[in-house]
């Protein structure tokens, strides 16, 4: 069976519907799935720690305790005084547009 066959059948109006689907579908079946992408993206992206462990499914604690184990460090915080400076200059832009 082809996703192609499924939107013949009308189950689907586009094969992308199908493999989003079938991509939920397995997320759900298999945790460790979504773990082990969340780990790759966060290893190769600019992703932060909270949103590695949205996309596994688990809470920060047991994200970073994750990442330990697979030997990774954690990315906790600024790793320069510039780069904390520009983070707090961000934060209060965007709580002064918020007021």
């Amino acid at each position: 069976m082809e996703a192609h066959d499924l939107v013949q059948a009308r189950l689907y109006d586009t094969e992308e519907d199908v493999v989003r689907d079938a991509l939920r579908h397995l997320l759900r079946a298999r945790p460790e799935v979504r773990i082990q992408v969340a780990v790759h993206r966060y290893q190769t992206e600019d992703l932060s720690l909270a949103r590695a462990a949205g996309l596994a499914g688990v809470s920060w604690a047991q994200m970073k305790e994750i990442l330990r184990e697979k030997g990774i460090q954690p990315r906790l915080g600024p790793e320069s005084v510039a780069e904390a400076r520009h983070e707090v200059e961000v934060l209060r832009n965007f709580f002064e547009s918020h007021e």
